[in-house]
């Protein structure tokens, strides 16, 4: 419901419980989701800060599989704050843990999430925000499929990523056919974060804008916003 108070009261009071039982692993991923929240709202810089340090206190102190997390997170700030060389750095720190991580007593079962496939979607996003098409439609094969007739925000969010990556490679058509399926589950969802991809979605269509089919387009992504 993008109620960034009170779910930043719960991750620090998450971060301290991790603190007090001294459990490195879980206080670096607290701290990484915390700086994943910071993105959401803008703040590139605490973001990339939280990332840091989460990566230090866990560093030589945790399963692969978390430190690498952190730096998955790291990669996006950088990109966001439009630093291409720190972001490639930190997909290539997280991409080499994730290689050294298995499944086994050492890894924490919350972190099973983080996958080759989990990073290769983030990593979609990473070069959309840096403006490298190719190498965003690249890592998106990577990731996992999206199943059909799913309807979930992340889905629809993966949609508008992808739509956005070819529309930066001035390819109109792939960029609408995922852009309206991206827009037909959107607009089920009410979420500002989800209204956000779609932005950068339509922001990437000014140049066609005179064309009838986008101006279809935005007409219908329009609901989206709404249902923010």
């Amino acid at each position: 419901m993008n109620d960034h108070e009170a779910a930043q009261r719960h991750f620090i009071q998450a971060l301290r419980l991790a603190r007090a039982g001294g459990d490195v692993q879980l206080g670096c991923y607290v701290l990484a989701t915390m700086a994943m929240q910071a993105l959401m709202r803008g703040f590139h810089t605490e973001a990339i800060d939280m990332t840091e340090g989460a990566f230090e206190r866990a560093k030589g102190a945790a399963a692969p599989r978390v430190p690498a997390f952190a730096k998955l997170i790291e990669a996006r700030a950088h990109a966001r704050a439009d630093d291409g060389r720190a972001a490639c750095r930190a997909l290539a720190d997280s991409e080499t843990l994730l290689a050294r991580a298995h499944a086994g007593a050492d890894e924490p079962h919350w972190i099973d999430f983080y996958s080759h496939a989990r990073l290769s979607a983030d990593a979609a996003e990473v070069f959309r925000d840096l403006r490298k098409p190719k190498q965003s439609i690249t890592w998106h094969r990577q990731a996992a499929a999206m199943a059909p007739g799913v309807y979930t925000r992340s889905v629809g969010m993966r949609l508008a990523i992808v739509a956005t990556a070819h529309l930066q490679n001035r390819e109109l058509d792939q960029g609408l056919d995922l852009g309206n399926k991206a827009v037909e589950v959107l607009s089920r969802v009410s979420s500002k974060r989800a209204h956000a991809y779609v932005h950068e979605l339509t922001s990437a269509l000014t140049p066609w804008r005179a064309e009838p089919q986008v101006q279809d387009f935005l007409h219908r992504a329009r609901s989206v916003g709404s249902a923010a």
